[in-house]
């Protein structure tokens, strides 16, 4: 009975922390759902220069390959961003070690949704007019300054479940987490240097293949890691 109690209460704890991490960030939180709906109001006052089916997805050689109606691509996206971002942002609440994130990493999470609406509002409402835009080369060039600025948090994120490298052994050692993570914002940083320096190539293979490296290695790092130092504890 003991230990459900315990488990109950460790429960609300994490729930009223959650809570306190909400309500301080409260205009944070409006302000960037806001900027995420901005589009929203752009899309309402281009609305009688848009086209009635707009092009909401393109490829690697920016030629559109997906299109939606009006209606969708001015409210139905915005509306959907602001719905996963508000839902990441309860989620990171509900973490237990939310505390560790850190406020650096937590402050440029707040602001990565918000720059994607703007980013694909752009390119959406830039294509509807014939406005002509490399898209790959702007979402390449967007990702390699997300990467780079994601991987100079990295390293300054504690232990948690919701941001860093999360695997078993960073996750049951510290000293694991801190050298992992340390390893990964590395790799994350040169993985955008990379992609911002080859962004007008945009080859879609090379491009994931610079990802799939930038996240292998920290996991490859991280295993032997434990190997070589878990057996010393």
């Amino acid at each position: 009975m003991r230990p459900c109690l315990r488990k109950l209460c460790s429960g609300f704890r994490n729930l009223e922390e959650g809570m306190a991490m909400l309500r301080q960030n409260k205009w944070k939180i409006l302000l960037t759902t806001l900027i995420i709906l901005i589009p929203i109001l752009v899309g309402c006052i281009l609305w009688n220069r848009l086209p009635d089916t707009i092009a909401t997805s393109f490829g690697v050689d920016s030629a559109a390959n997906g299109w939606n109606s009006k209606l969708f691509a001015v409210l139905g996206i915005p509306a959907m961003i602001a719905a996963v971002h508000l839902f990441c942002l309860v989620v990171m609440s509900a973490d237990p070690k939310q505390k560790n994130i850190g406020k650096k990493p937590l402050g440029i999470f707040f602001w990565i949704l918000p720059c994607t609406s703007l980013l694909i509002s752009t390119v959406i409402y830039g294509n509807a007019m014939d406005v002509k835009m490399d898209v790959g080369f702007l979402v390449c060039l967007f990702l390699g300054v997300l990467f780079v600025m994601m991987g100079n948090i990295l390293p300054k994120a504690g232990q948690n479940y919701s941001f860093g490298i999360k695997l078993p052994w960073t996750l049951n050692d510290s000293e694991n987490w801190k050298h992992t993570n340390r390893f990964g914002g590395w790799c994350m940083v040169i993985a955008g240097i990379v992609i911002i320096v080859t962004s007008l190539w945009h080859n879609p293979w090379f491009f994931f293949g610079v990802v799939f490296a930038a996240a292998a290695a920290p996991m490859f790092y991280s295993y032997i890691y434990e190997k070589r130092h878990g057996r010393e504890k």
